[in-house]
């Protein structure tokens, strides 16, 4: 898939936040899990993917299904939003 320079940074920006989950990523650019890896491996320093990697593997919050059921957003309130310009 090609995606724009602008659509590139938000989905390392989605893959990055931590209560992102993979499934949000699916749903707004139709990326898998193992897409978003792949993805984030060929756009990022090899240096950045392993913290990368390493910061995401077995956290909670990446997975809705392994979500506490009181959490149903996929972000904070307060959490900049990108804007259309």
């Amino acid at each position: 898939m090609r995606f724009s320079a602008c659509e590139q940074s938000r989905i390392i920006e989605m893959a990055w936040e931590d209560r992102t989950p993979f499934e949000a990523i699916e749903t707004l650019f139709g990326l898998s899990e193992s897409q978003v890896i792949s993805f984030m491996r060929c756009n990022l320093k090899p240096s950045s993917f392993k913290l990368w990697r390493q910061r995401v593997n077995g956290r909670v919050t990446k997975h809705k299904k392994l979500r506490h059921p009181d959490v149903s957003r996929g972000y904070c309130p307060t959490q900049y939003k990108a804007r259309a310009n």
